[in-house]
């Protein structure tokens, strides 16, 4: 990737990318960007290894912030970059965008309607190298384009989506998210997920700042309405098998071969189950006064959360 290969003259809108420790991602994700009138920032959390160096050099403006959560930092990043755009896209290290979806956001920032404030981009899941098309994870559409006076990212510990004030449509086209390159990584992510998913379910008080669930709302808020007014609402550990059953045979995850029956089970299964155990866990620790939370728990890098693993239907 060459220096500066990433910036436009006359950028349509600011990229924002959150990074810690993806020097074997990041050079993909900004490789992507090529074509895009954009300009990049970085925000960097503490990297150790070459992850600013080989942002730099494709032409990237890297900011350092301390790591809080990943609500926190996507929020800090749009209210403290220097972004000279209206509009905003934010990313993970280890998504890309297609070629197809770079020219359409051309197209449509070009001549944007003044009528609409955000776009929802159809993700394209690959795990271990397969793409993912069954058990509800194709097509899945997330905020992620809008105009930065629009939007924000909600206050939650996990899972955690965009907020426009306005009205949003579809693009056309897929953005690849890359979920892992290696079991262990993935696996270690999950077990602090689920403790912040716990938290989260324990600690859920209003409303406020969070993606409300509607059954008939955009994808993402039906998506938060499955969550919490069905799943959350049928017994623990049962919830678990249901989905995944539903998830793998009725919404045909078997058919994504080897890969799919590994996703599916680890992520549809293993992972919800090790939430439910973790409540339990949680509830009794804290009528015992222990300390708990997920600060005991030691931060392997900043995929995101909401990307990583969404609660899928």
């Amino acid at each position: 990737m060459s220096e500066l290969s990433i910036q436009s003259a006359s950028p349509l809108v600011s990229v924002v990318i959150l990074a810690r420790d993806e020097e074997f991602n990041i050079p993909d994700c900004l490789q992507s960007l090529a074509g895009l009138a954009c300009e990049v920032f970085v925000v960097d959390s503490g990297s150790t290894d070459r992850t600013r160096e080989i942002a730099t050099k494709a032409g990237a403006t890297i900011y350092e912030h301390a790591f809080e959560n990943y609500s926190v930092q996507r929020n800090w990043a749009q209210h403290n970059l220097p972004l000279s755009t209206s509009w905003v896209l934010h990313l993970d290290a280890d998504e890309r965008l297609t070629p197809q979806l770079v020219q359409e956001i051309n197209v449509v920032l070009r001549e944007p309607d003044p009528a609409v404030h955000g776009f929802l981009l159809r993700k394209r899941t690959v795990f271990l190298g397969r793409w993912i098309k069954h058990g509800g994870h194709y097509p899945s559409y997330h905020l992620r384009l809008f105009l930065r006076d629009r939007g924000l990212c909600e206050k939650r510990l996990y899972d955690q989506h965009f907020i426009v004030q306005g009205s949003i449509r579809r693009l056309q086209h897929d953005y690849i998210d890359v979920l892992t390159s290696d079991l262990s990584t993935w696996s270690k992510r999950h077990v602090r997920w689920a403790e912040l998913e716990a938290e989260e379910i324990l600690g859920h008080k209003g409303t406020d700042g969070l993606v409300i669930g509607r059954p008939f709302g955009t994808d993402i808020e039906r998506r938060r309405w499955l969550r919490n007014g069905v799943y959350l609402r049928t017994p623990m550990f049962a919830r678990c098998f249901l989905y995944w059953f539903y998830r793998y045979f009725v919404r045909f995850g078997f058919l994504d071969g080897e890969e799919g029956l590994i996703f599916h089970f680890l992520q549809g299964l293993w992972f919800r189950l090790l939430v439910d155990a973790k409540l339990v866990e949680l509830r009794k620790l804290r009528k015992k006064h222990l300390p708990t939370g997920p600060e005991q728990f030691p931060s392997d890098g900043h995929r995101s959360a909401e990307t990583g693993t969404p609660f899928k239907y």
